[in-house]
């Protein structure tokens, strides 16, 4: 993988400053950390108020007999969760290995292999421990990896060199398609695959997500049929002293007889493991943007 490390410049410096300071925090206890994030969380709550109104529609539309107060709590508490994991990404940039190792905990890893020789598709929700998760995954070897380049040059290299420190990945931006995905997948390269976020119209289904229909990406289905693939999955956890990575059992029967029955099983499964943890998955995220043709948009005008 060629990440060439942009220069200092004047143009650069300013993020080349703040890499320097994630790094300082890097260097702090993780209890300390948190506390930290708890903070920028409450900043976050107060100042975002479009991300705020997002996640709060979110909510309603999933949990439409939740009381008010109640959606408000649990964003108040998401967003803090979020910023958590944000100066959390210091330690998955810049932390030793021993220290990783010891922050994120995994569980049944050894699902991760298979005993017949399929490749291995291994959905990962968008809950706030993802990134950790991933990176401690990285230390058991190669990865298919999905990617957006970012505008911000030092920002895009940090990034790719957080995903590149254990292992070296296959990286493939979202322009790419999923040819490469799948000629990797057929050499045994497993896929981290992330597709619980609302790409647009394009290779998606209209799936209900805690009853509400919402655009989802058919990648899951299509890649396990055009490769065979075992379907698995790893669920992020943030607890008090890290994080915990729970990887599943191979889902049977899978895939199923239509993809759009396999895309509504798979939001099924995230749902269950939301309703276990909530205030960890990504509301702030416009999950409902993409509407049927016809449909107005659910967070209004200004939020399109």
């Amino acid at each position: 993988m060629n990440n060439q490390r942009p220069p200092i410049t004047l143009k650069t410096l300013p993020s080349w400053l703040l890499i320097a300071l994630v790094w300082l925090i890097s260097k702090l206890p993780l209890r300390l950390i948190r506390l930290i994030g708890a903070f920028f969380g409450i900043i976050l709550w107060s100042l975002a108020r479009q991300r705020r109104f997002v996640a709060l529609t979110n909510l309603r539309l999933c949990f439409p007999d939740m009381p008010d107060s109640e959606r408000k709590k649990l964003v108040f508490k998401h967003c803090i969760r979020f910023a958590q994991a944000v100066l959390d990404r210091s330690l998955m940039w810049f932390a030793s290995e021993k220290r990783i190792r010891r922050i994120v905990r995994q569980h049944n890893e050894e699902r991760l292999y298979s005993d017949d020789g399929r490749p291995t598709l291994v959905l990962a929700p968008h809950f706030v421990g993802l990134d950790a998760t991933g990176t401690r995954a990285s230390m058991m070897g190669s990865w298919i990896s999905m990617y957006a380049k970012q505008k911000n040059p030092v920002l895009n290299y940090m990034l790719l060199h957080g995903r590149s420190r254990f292992t070296n990945p296959v990286l493939v931006s979202r322009q790419d398609g999923l040819l490469k995905v799948v000629k990797a997948m057929k050499r045994g390269t497993p896929f981290y695959y992330l597709p619980d976020q609302d790409f647009g119209a394009k290779d998606a289904v209209f799936a209900p997500f805690f009853g509400f229909p919402a655009a989802t990406v058919t990648g899951v289905s299509r890649l396990a049929q055009l490769t065979n693939a075992r379907v698995i999955a790893i669920v992020s956890k943030m607890v008090s002293d890290g994080y915990e990575s729970y990887y599943t059992e191979a889902w049977e029967n899978f895939p199923g007889a239509s993809v759009e029955e396999d895309t509504a099983r798979m939001n099924q499964f995230i749902e269950s493991w939301v309703l276990q943890m909530p205030d960890q998955y990504f509301w702030l995220h416009k999950r409902f943007k993409t509407r049927p043709e016809g449909e107005p948009s659910v967070y209004g005008k200004h939020h399109r």
